[in-house]
């Protein structure tokens, strides 16, 4: 733990345990062709010291922890978990343990998101924060913001995103993208995870953040209006997506990196779904190079894959295969190779709103 990190003021603040409620702290394991890396094992010493820390909590309060649970790494991030775990030496599982659980957190490798928010709506009491690819480095940057401040800005930002039909960006590229809003509900993932939480009861941690899916067309007779390019640069790399009706139609790009995503996609038609449009508010969030921390960041990230989990259409079954399975985000900062030039928002009594501006916000 790093010198200075309140862990126990952070878990009072965002999980507020109450007396009787049950917690489980669980992490995924290397096997097979996911071998362990250093930072992998560290999270894995953080998920046993953020259990140790809700025990001596829950003598405090009055809740009791399960033992700390494992199980192999899905690979994929948002991809089914495995039906069976371990604790204490013994097979376990998953579901038995999550429908006696009141709150779970995932210190993983793998995204556990998307799994934990069907875990959720079968199991209404639970209540989960999944930190996949957490840091110990993020004691000191957005785990040590003020999350009262990011509960604000999320909420700020989810209501606008939530009130518009359509979004317009201008990246410093040049290039130009339309997301269609309509239809579609935002949510704030504002660090607050209380038992009177409502909505998606699921917040990413470090959290911060406004999301929404686009609308993919899944009604009849009105298609999506998303449409546009999005450009990313890999390495010294730039590549192009082309998108039209929500979905990347076209990479285009003669690099490697080009010619891996125009592979990466024609394996399975469903990772070429927009699935989401976020804004990063946590102030103390720096460029780490995961995309936990990576994504509350001030400024847009876009989201290719999945989107069931929030509030899309998309999910595991649209894949050919549950190992396809991705939620997969890309973040444009201020300072970064690509900036977002401007994000406009329209709102359906004809309206609009300029909320970033050369990288920054606007409405702060």
């Amino acid at each position: 733990m790093t010198q200075g990190f309140d862990l126990e003021k952070l878990l009072m603040d965002v999980f507020a345990p109450q007396p009787g409620e049950k917690v489980l702290v669980m992490s995924d394991l290397p096997h097979g062709e996911w071998a362990d890396n250093e930072k992998w094992a560290d999270r894995r010493e953080m998920a046993k010291e953020w259990h140790s820390a809700f025990q001596q909590l829950g003598k405090k309060l009055g809740f009791t922890v399960h033992p700390l649970l494992t199980y192999p790494a899905t690979g994929a991030h948002s991809a089914p978990l495995p039906e069976e775990g371990e604790m204490n030496g013994q097979r376990v599982c998953l579901e038995d343990i999550l429908s006696d659980t009141d709150i779970v957190v995932a210190l993983t490798e793998y995204s556990a998101t998307a799994p934990l928010i069907d875990f959720g709506r079968k199991f209404p009491k639970l209540r989960s924060a999944s930190m996949p690819g957490v840091m110990r480095s993020m004691e000191k940057t957005a785990l040590a913001a003020d999350y009262s401040e990011v509960a604000r800005k999320s909420h700020i930002l989810a209501d606008k995103l939530d009130q518009a039909v359509g979004a317009k960006v201008e990246f410093s590229t040049g290039h130009r993208m339309y997301f269609d809003l309509r239809n579609r509900k935002a949510e704030a993932d504002d660090g607050q995870l209380h038992a009177d939480k409502t909505g998606i009861r699921l917040i990413n941690l470090p959290s911060g953040e406004a999301c929404i899916a686009p609308y993919e067309g899944e009604l009849e007779g009105q298609p999506s209006r998303t449409e546009g390019t999005l450009p990313v640069m890999y390495d010294d790399e730039l590549v192009l997506f082309k998108v039209k009706e929500n979905r990347i139609v076209e990479v285009v790009g003669e690099g490697p990196q080009a010619a891996q995503k125009r592979d990466y996609f024609a394996v399975d038609e469903a990772r070429r779904n927009i699935a989401e449009l976020g804004l990063g508010c946590n102030d103390k969030a720096v460029i780490s190079g995961a995309i936990l921390e990576d994504e509350k960041v001030l400024g847009l990230h876009w989201a290719y894959g999945r989107s069931d989990h929030i509030g899309g259409t998309v999910g595991v079954a649209d894949f050919s295969d549950p190992s396809h399975v991705v939620h997969y985000d890309i973040i444009y900062p201020k300072g970064g190779r690509i900036e977002v030039a401007s994000l406009v928002l329209e709102y359906e009594d004809g309206t609009s709103e300029e909320i970033i501006r050369d990288g920054q916000y606007v409405i702060f």
